[in-house]
């Protein structure tokens, strides 16, 4: 049963965030052989001003070990 928590930057519509959904269920579904109705999606906006202390340092820079796609930024350089 998939959960995913997806965090982006403020300013995306409902609609783009419920396009971004469905293609994220889809990937799941597909990549994980489950079927959607066990999968479940949210979106969590974060202001940019907001973004290394409240997902890159604790989200990313701290769990390197559940990091399967890094980023090629670091806003802390």
């Amino acid at each position: 049963m998939p959960h995913v928590i997806l965090k982006i930057a403020s300013g995306k519509s409902d609609d783009e965030k419920t396009a971004l959904a469905m293609a994220l269920t889809e990937a799941v579904t597909k990549t994980l052989a489950c079927d959607e109705k066990f999968v479940s999606v949210a979106v969590e906006d974060v202001e940019v001003s907001n973004w290394a202390d409240q997902v890159f340092i604790p989200e990313i820079a701290e769990k390197p070990g559940q990091i399967f796609k890094k980023p090629g930024y670091d806003p802390r350089s």
